[in-house]
């Protein structure tokens, strides 16, 4: 069993940037693809990024890509979202989560309980 722990989130401006960080406590992280989503209030949890197992296959949402950078460190048991170039609408909680590879949220068996982005215009 995995249990999720993200971190890094805060209130930032326009253009800014920030990394989110997801520490996993379990003894199979390694075996798991790793995805981060997100998720405003009243709406659905939308995906931002996938990373497989071996930190191969990093694919993005296209609203994210060429800003946003997924990464694994599997020897900290810790997985990455570097956020550039912010924009109001990345405002969210941003989940990490443990699972399949892909983009389906029901993909996923572990979750996070989520850390807040706020990006003022």
């Amino acid at each position: 069993q995995e249990q999720l722990v993200e971190s890094g989130g805060g209130l930032v401006q326009a253009g800014d940037s920030l990394r989110l960080s997801c520490a996993a406590s379990g003894r199979t992280f390694n075996r798991y693809a790793m995805a981060w989503f997100r998720q405003n209030p009243g709406k659905e949890r939308e995906f931002v990024a996938v990373i497989s197992s071996t930190g191969a296959n990093p694919n993005y949402a296209a609203s994210v890509k060429d800003r946003f950078t997924i990464s694994r460190d599997n020897a900290k048991n810790t997985v990455y979202l570097q956020m550039n170039s912010l924009k109001p609408e990345d405002t969210a909680l941003y989940y990490c989560a443990a699972g399949a590879y892909g983009s389906g949220a029901n993909e996923y068996y572990y979750w996070g309980q989520g850390t807040q982005v706020t990006v003022s215009s």
